[in-house]
């Protein structure tokens, strides 16, 4: 096997870190993309699974050392990069799309359904034929979820109806919207004027985007954490030329030059957490170890993470932080009668 890189990154590559979860996932979809396409330019893939070049590499080099154990009992993927395109043949065994288990297939459809039952949801018609089709295509695997009721609690569930019913209608009219909102991290209701700009999901939950008059920028509100919501009929909405809708590929959280970084240690039980949250770097220490880096505009939140995790891990930066993480561990041992 033989070839090149160019070493351009991919747009959403720049800062992120690449856990273990993410490239096993960019592995096994990786195969079907090249041979349902015959060949890739290198740059191309790399833009498409958000990596650099330099990563697809080394994901290609890893896949080279694939052994299948059909027909032969040695049977190596057979791909090249040569001259920047990807060429991938002998991989008949993972060459096809990734199917859905039982359990996936429930879950899919399950939450399908609760979206078609949100009411004055567009595109409704297209909603039915994809879950009649996932039902044909799944087969048996369909069956359990024909047997799982979901019932959200009303209130909620209205009030996030209602939401997205009254917002519908203000960005259809261009109207400005007066919302009262909480914000868990700080366990705050405010209230805010907000010039709607679109909805959107994100990562399962509904949000609004628009022009935050209060923080004069872009913001996104969850609607089910939307208290109360008020159309301002007499108020066109202004969002200024300059306001640029954000982007959420690579998920919500955006760093920003006043967050505080944080250094976490985890043991090999604690290795989930680079899994779940955003990290900056991730750092193999040993014996399954691992140092983490992330950034986070308010460290609560990281406080409680720090005692979720007990000995699975601790914060080792700031020194601050560190201590304030002790003091509450102190007081939460000390209400269980333990000094």
């Amino acid at each position: 096997m033989t070839g090149r890189s160019t070493g351009a990154p991919a747009a959403r590559a720049a800062g992120r870190a690449t856990t273990s979860t993410d490239r096993l996932a960019r592995l096994l979809a990786l195969v079907p993309y090249v041979i349902s396409r015959d060949s890739v330019a290198l740059d191309q893939a790399a833009r498409a699974f958000g990596v650099t070049e330099k990563q697809l590499i080394d994901d290609l080099n890893l896949l080279w050392c694939v052994e299948l154990r059909a027909p032969d009992p040695y049977c190596p993927i057979d791909l090249s990069y040569e001259g920047g395109e990807i060429i991938v043949t002998e991989a008949e065994s993972i060459a096809r799309p990734l199917r859905l288990k039982v359990d996936e297939a429930s879950a899919l459809l399950v939450a399908l359904r609760m979206l078609a039952d949100i009411p004055g949801l567009p595109d409704r018609d297209a909603l039915s034929r994809l879950i009649a089709k996932l039902e044909t295509a799944a087969g048996a695997a369909a069956a359990p979820a024909s047997k799982v009721a979901v019932e959200v609690a009303a209130g909620g569930a209205a009030d996030v109806h209602g939401h997205l019913a009254s917002l519908r209608d203000a960005i259809a009219r261009g109207r400005r919207v007066h919302l009262a909102y909480y914000v868990p991290a700080r366990d705050e209701n405010t209230e805010r004027d907000v010039d709607p700009m679109r909805l959107l999901v994100v990562e399962g939950s509904t949000y609004l985007e628009g022009w935050c008059r209060r923080a004069e920028a872009v913001r996104l509100f969850r609607l089910d954490r939307i208290t109360s919501l008020r159309v301002l009929d007499e108020v066109p909405a202004q969002v200024p030329e300059d306001a640029e809708p954000r982007d959420v590929d690579a998920g919500l959280y955006r760093p920003s030059p006043d967050d505080v970084v944080v250094t976490l240690e985890l043991t090999a039980q604690g290795r989930w957490v680079a899994d779940y949250y955003p990290c900056e770097s991730v750092r193999e220490l040993g014996e399954g170890r691992l140092e983490v880096v992330l950034r986070t505009s308010d460290t609560r939140w990281v406080r409680g993470l720090a005692l979720r995790l007990g000995d699975q891990g601790r914060v080792v930066a700031p020194a601050e932080l560190a201590a304030e993480v002790r003091g509450d561990a102190a007081r939460a041992l000390a209400l269980y009668g333990h000094a």
